[in-house]
């Protein structure tokens, strides 16, 4: 199973289950998801939170969040992962995407930038993706 944060063209967020990717995408294709406040069928994806679990701990602080630092840790490291193994593609990202989600170009790990507008177009045709946070390099000040 996986849960999906869904938002509405009326702006109202909602949380749904279903059995895998492909079952979203089929049930959004056949017009089945409609946001439970509005009944809007126009729904797309929107961006969860992320919360990183730590194993359980006997003492009551084991359901307490990470720390500032240990957090700004995890992002650096995830993003120094996807650094190292993907191409940056820079502004061709969505089109890079599309060629490789219709089989022109083959698959492979890209990073790049794109407009809200191409991210809603690569949402649309089905294009998975996530965004990474970018940790701000040492000298610059927390915002």
């Amino acid at each position: 199973m996986i849960v999906f944060d869904l938002g509405c063209k009326n702006g109202h967020v909602f949380e749904a289950w279903f059995k895998d990717s492909r079952n979203y995408q089929e049930q959004k294709e056949q017009g089945l998801i409609k946001c439970p406040v509005c009944g809007s069928g126009s729904v797309r994806k929107m961006l969860s939170p992320v919360r990183i679990s730590r194993a359980r701990q006997s003492s009551p602080a084991g359901d307490a969040p990470l720390p500032p630092e240990a957090f700004k840790a995890v992002v650096s490291a995830v993003y120094k992962n996807v650094v190292e193994n993907s191409e940056d593609v820079g502004i061709k990202f969505a089109s890079e995407a599309l060629k490789m989600h219709y089989g022109v170009n083959e698959p492979r790990s890209i990073r790049g930038v794109a407009t809200e507008e191409e991210e809603e177009m690569l949402r649309e045709e089905g294009v998975e993706f996530f965004k990474v946070p970018v940790p701000a390099s040492s000298g610059e000040e927390d915002n």
